[in-house]
């Protein structure tokens, strides 16, 4: 035992000290944007087909002709292949819903509450596509104007959907950028799903139905879509946005709007709904890891849409998204493992997958600013740091989050959103130093914690509010008849397993 812990102990030593001695840690790199093979890319990341060495053609009116029209032809061919590339991602994102969140919440709670827990995820699909569809989406980027909550511009689709035109006779598409707005919609949408099911990992077992739709109703509307507009949308959380607080915060793919904001929610909810019954006593272990290990492996796979396409094209920057996506992830997963091998002597499988969220959630924010490098030691210290969230931070105050969705995600999203103004770097950005790394001083650092301390605040105050005026008119919490027997079959009237 003591060889192994020795063991462990010197290969984590040598791994911190290749991470931080590598100098890919340096923004000032040879191959950096600003040196001479950052002017041989053009601004979407790949390599110009220019060799510098052959003689040019004189121009004519023909070459000249003929050059327009072959960069419409590729600038077509590249705006199909960004929109296809972000569909895909429409796909991924909402494959970490359902199956993955589904599965990787249904093993961890108990057997007679596995279908609720499905159940919730399933219907938030549903529930909050048709809200993002009538009024979120506008909420959240109707224009840029008001730096608290978006305008009507989309509301109902409307300049989002194709339109007719009578006198040409020819359909069009409203156009986001690189992709048609109708796209853009699509793939925030998902956001959008996702972010309030992450919340129920804290109620779970014991919370009303009907209160959970009433909440995220309220909640998408009136906590998701005022932050998504001011983090994405010009608001006051924009980075470089005139009127910004303390300058504003970077967020690539949903620190603040999607981790903080539900990890935070979630601790309102496990604090103000209280413990479930017998919690302390009675035995709570997850009914099937099985279920949970294969929830986390579709969770990283689908979180490659989630990050990867928050640079809405398909470029080099998705590419270095993925890529730190990817090494975050297996560093968490590491880091949980190693620390339990070395307390406990037995590394565990809901450890790993622990560890692994732990690291998709830290990299979120800081996806599309860092280098991969550094997101591996993002992902260790977000494993680390959200292991001791989970098991003892929880334990020494003693409240009820089931699933542990504010020691994940609260706790790896503030991590990762405060490492971004470490890590973040010209390097990915081409354009001025960012954070310590580049030698730009704290005002990044001190931006991302200013953030996060608002966005928690918000989330926090808007839910206890909520949370309240839902429990003073139906009530949150199901009886404790019902609780007893199980959310499946008293809110659901059916069983998750059927055994003749």
């Amino acid at each position: 035992m003591f060889i192994r812990r020795k063991l462990f102990a010197w290969l984590c030593a040598l791994g911190a000290f290749v991470i931080l001695g590598n100098p890919v840690f340096a923004s000032d790199s040879p191959d950096g944007p600003g040196d001479s093979a950052a002017e041989a890319t053009d601004e979407g990341g790949g390599e110009k087909a220019v060799d510098d060495k052959a003689e040019a053609a004189p121009p004519t009116v023909e070459s000249n002709a003929a050059a327009i029209e072959a960069m419409k032809a590729d600038d077509g061919l590249a705006m199909s292949g960004h929109n296809a590339w972000m569909l895909t991602c429409c796909a991924l994102v909402l494959f970490m819903t359902a199956p993955g969140l589904a599965m990787f919440y249904g093993g961890l709670v108990r057997r007679k509450n596995v279908l609720g827990v499905i159940m919730q995820c399933l219907f938030l699909m549903c529930l909050m596509s048709v809200i993002w569809a009538l009024w979120g989406y506008t909420l959240a980027f109707g224009g840029d104007s008001n730096q608290f909550i978006g305008n009507t511009e989309f509301i109902g689709m409307q300049n989002v959907q194709a339109t007719w035109d009578p006198e040409t006779e020819a359909y069009g598409f409203p156009m986001e950028g690189k992709i048609p707005r109708l796209t853009h919609m699509l793939f925030q949408g998902m956001f959008f799903i996702i972010t309030p099911a992450l919340i129920c990992g804290a109620f779970a077992e014991r919370m009303k139905f009907s209160a959970m739709v009433v909440f995220m109703i309220l909640w998408g509307t009136l906590v998701y879509c005022p932050l998504c507009h001011w983090v994405w949308d010009g608001g006051i959380l924009a980075y470089g946005e005139e009127g910004a607080i303390a300058g504003g915060a970077l967020d690539f793919a949903g620190g603040t709007v999607v981790h903080i904001s539900s990890g935070v929610s979630a601790l309102i909810c496990a604090l103000l709904i209280g413990n479930r019954l017998g919690f302390g006593s009675d035995d709570m272990r997850p009914h099937n890891l099985t279920y949970t290990a294969l929830g986390a492996a579709m969770l990283w796979v689908g979180w490659f849409g989630f990050n990867g396409g928050s640079g809405l094209a398909s470029d080099g920057l998705a590419a270095s998204a993925f890529a730190v996506t990817h090494f975050s992830a297996a560093a968490g997963g590491l880091a949980w493992a190693a620390i339990e091998w070395i307390k406990d002597g037995k590394p565990s499988v809901l450890g790993v997958a622990s560890g692994i969220v732990a690291g998709l959630v830290c990299i979120t924010p800081a996806a599309g600013f860092v280098q991969p490098l550094p997101a591996i030691l993002m992902g260790a210290l977000a494993g680390i740091a959200c292991y001791y969230g989970v098991s003892v931070l929880k334990a020494k105050l003693g409240y009820d989050d089931s699933l542990d969705a504010f020691g994940v995600h609260g706790i790896g999203g503030t991590v990762g959103a405060v490492l971004t103004g470490v890590f973040a770097t010209k390097a990915i950005t081409n354009g001025e130093p960012l954070g310590l790394i580049d030698g730009a001083g704290p005002g990044l650092l001190i931006g991302q914690i200013v953030a996060v301390i608002v966005s928690a605040i918000f989330a926090a105050a808007a839910t206890l509010i909520l949370l309240k005026v839902i429990d003073a008119t139906i009530g949150l919490r199901v009886s404790q008849e019902d609780e007893i027997q199980g959310i499946d079959f008293s809110q659901h009237g059916e069983e998750g397993y059927i055994f003749s």
